[in-house]
């Protein structure tokens, strides 16, 4: 029996390689040229075969190790140097040359010489071995993929160590890693995350404010500090688009108006934010796919034959969203009322869990405070949001001469996998002409 250095042969114009994988242990029988290690350059992997059949004795380097040409790798055992390194040619295990030694001829075991099916199983034995001891010394071994798949995996942010890869050798493809993107991106997101693990985007460094001046600490509020995870998932998963449109509200504000004893006398407030709720359930039959959720196997579109709408409503500790449930059978009265109870058990932190689930389309008014457009976050899984900045009056062309109109802007947010552009322009046109002529309600 004799050892047998396996060493790095030329690769080529570069100095050193990486070592990214160890594919034998310490006791392996392989034959000729099997795998033994694999490298990796800064444009492609490679594996380093073995020079003769043995057994591995000893493993020089472990993974993340730099190597260059000449290197030693591995230390193979060979029973029989002709037997070994014509054995696999000759399709048997015995040496065609007698080796003196004193010890009993010994002839290859034909056995060691592992078919391919054996020793993959083999292989595989080890791997599990590895796992239930993590301090061995082929533990953190990366996974097996080309630098041009690891360049696009994180691009998209994928993590390689959670890809299975269907390639030689379970060597990682593109198309793993696409897979493994549309299962993540199909996955309901896990409540507690928080916004730095989106995706495999890097957090925002760390800075310490106090160099530049006094601070001071405020612990968020715990409506914000559920919320906040809530839109980052719906800011990253739903790829969200903007229209912005302007409703003439003039002769419906007048009407308005006119309710106002009769309002007061029931013991109610009448907003414009009532008669926004009947138009938009209008909206929604006329467009159905505007009240829907988009299925988690993003191949099905789950349409709602119910017409509940959240209201986003300022507290002291932040905004909250109570529903309002079956809009279409309530009058203007109706929903005054509703929105009063409603954003008085918001503000008192008297919601009760049902009260903020099961909504179909989220408005969101800052018309109370001021602004001219802005991009509301969809409600997940909602498909859309509408945003209402404050009234004002406008010089509008009536054909003849400049006329003074009250004017509001709308802001529709829309998840654009299942809402097009056009649909959204054509939602918000219909919403807007009954804004025009409340009368339309009635058709």
């Amino acid at each position: 029996m004799r050892n047998l250095s396996v060493t790095i042969p030329d690769i080529g114009d570069f100095d050193s390689v990486e070592v990214i994988e160890i594919l034998v242990g310490v006791g392996d029988s392989v034959a000729l040229e099997d795998p033994l290690v694999t490298l990796e350059s800064d444009k492609a992997t490679m594996d380093i075969p073995a020079p003769s059949a043995g057994i591995v004795s000893e493993v020089h380097i472990k993974i993340g190790d730099s190597v260059a040409e000449g290197d030693t790798v591995m230390t193979l055992d060979i029973q029989n140097a002709s037997g070994a390194e014509n054995g696999v040619e000759n399709g048997v295990g015995e040496s065609k040359v007698e080796e003196k030694s004193s010890a009993p001829e010994e002839k290859p075991n034909v056995a060691e010489a592992e078919k391919p099916a054996e020793k993959h199983q083999n292989n595989l034995a080890r791997e599990d071995n590895k796992t239930e001891a993590p301090e061995t010394e082929n533990s953190g071994l990366l996974p097996y993929a080309s630098p041009g798949v690891r360049k696009f995996a994180r691009e998209l942010g994928a993590d390689l160590d959670k890809i299975s890869g269907t390639g030689a050798k379970n060597r990682i493809q593109k198309q793993d890693i696409k897979d493994w993107v549309k299962s993540a991106l199909l996955k309901p997101a896990d409540v507690a995350q928080t916004p730095s693990k989106g995706f495999g985007i890097p957090p925002i460094p760390a800075v310490d404010f106090s160099e530049f001046g006094e601070l001071e600490r405020v612990t968020l509020s715990r409506i914000k500090r559920l919320s906040g995870p809530h839109l980052h998932r719906a800011w990253l998963n739903i790829p969200h688009v903007t229209h912005h449109d302007d409703a003439d509200i003039t002769e419906l504000e007048e009407f308005r108006q006119s309710l106002k004893s009769e309002a007061q006398n029931k013991g109610l407030r009448v907003t414009i934010l009532s008669f926004v709720m009947k138009a938009l359930v209008a909206s929604l039959k006329k467009f159905p796919s505007v009240n829907a959720s988009l299925d988690n196997n993003g191949q099905e579109l789950i349409l709602k034959k119910y017409f509940n709408i959240g209201i986003a409503i300022d507290t002291p500790d932040g905004l909250v969203v109570p529903v309002v449930r079956e809009v279409e059978r309530k009058s203007i009265f109706d929903l005054a009322q509703e929105l009063g109870e409603i954003s008085e058990r918001a503000r008192t932190g008297k919601l009760k869990a049902n009260d903020i689930k099961g909504g179909c389309i989220t408005i969101s008014s800052l018309g109370g405070i001021g602004g001219t457009a802005f991009t509301p976050v969809i409600n997940a899984p909602e498909v859309a949001i509408l945003g209402i900045s404050k009234a004002k009056i406008q010089p509008v062309w009536d054909g003849k001469e400049f006329a003074p109109r009250l004017i509001l802007p709308l802001d529709l947010s829309y998840d654009h996998r299942v809402i097009d552009g056009a649909e959204a322009a054509r939602f918000c046109a219909y919403l807007t002409r009954l804004f025009g002529d409340i009368r339309r309600l009635t058709l």
